[in-house]
């Protein structure tokens, strides 16, 4: 079961995504996609591994997210993808031609993948028209990485002030 969870910032969709990584009763694996560039990202992600269980496992990769994903994935196991806009953030800064291939790794990646799959990302695309290119290109990306992943996924959250919605359920 591939699962994508979605919703905006503080919207609680990383603690349903931990909830329902849980619920598998698989040994899960965390993978982080967030580097701690600057003081206030490692605040960031300090409060998030103490929010984790301590027996979840961690892998941190911030661009080759496809790889490590065929690398962890097994039927016994829950693998956790927070987030995926940072994840795209890392890619965007990395250029074009990588963009471009890690995008199509994990779409072509993910349908194959046996056992849990969770991944979690930022919907940024309902509010106003960012004032610069690079922030109008991100959203602009971020959407067609949410339409193409949500097409290879069995399951479509959308977490708004704590409470989850389906959008899309299709049977495994």
């Amino acid at each position: 079961m591939k699962e994508l969870i979605l919703g905006g910032t503080r919207s609680g969709k990383s603690a349903f995504a931990q909830r329902r990584a849980v619920s598998h009763g698989l040994p899960v694996i965390y993978l982080a996609t967030a580097e701690a560039r600057d003081a206030e990202m490692t605040a960031r992600i300090v409060h998030h591994r103490a929010e984790r269980p301590a027996d979840w496992g961690l892998v941190e990769e911030p661009l080759a997210l496809a790889a490590a994903l065929r690398t962890h994935a097994t039927p016994e196991r829950c693998l956790l993808v927070d987030c995926l806009t940072l994840w795209l953030s890392n890619l965007l800064a990395a250029g074009d031609e990588r963009l471009e291939a890690e995008m199509r790794a994990l779409t072509l990646t993910l349908p194959m993948l046996p056992g849990q799959v969770l991944l979690v990302s930022n919907e940024v695309g309902q509010g106003i028209v960012p004032a610069n290119p690079l922030a109008r290109r991100f959203r602009d990306q971020a959407g067609l990485l949410h339409q193409q992943i949500a097409a290879c996924c069995d399951r479509v959250t959308f977490v708004i002030a704590g409470l989850p919605l389906t959008l899309k359920d299709s049977p495994a």
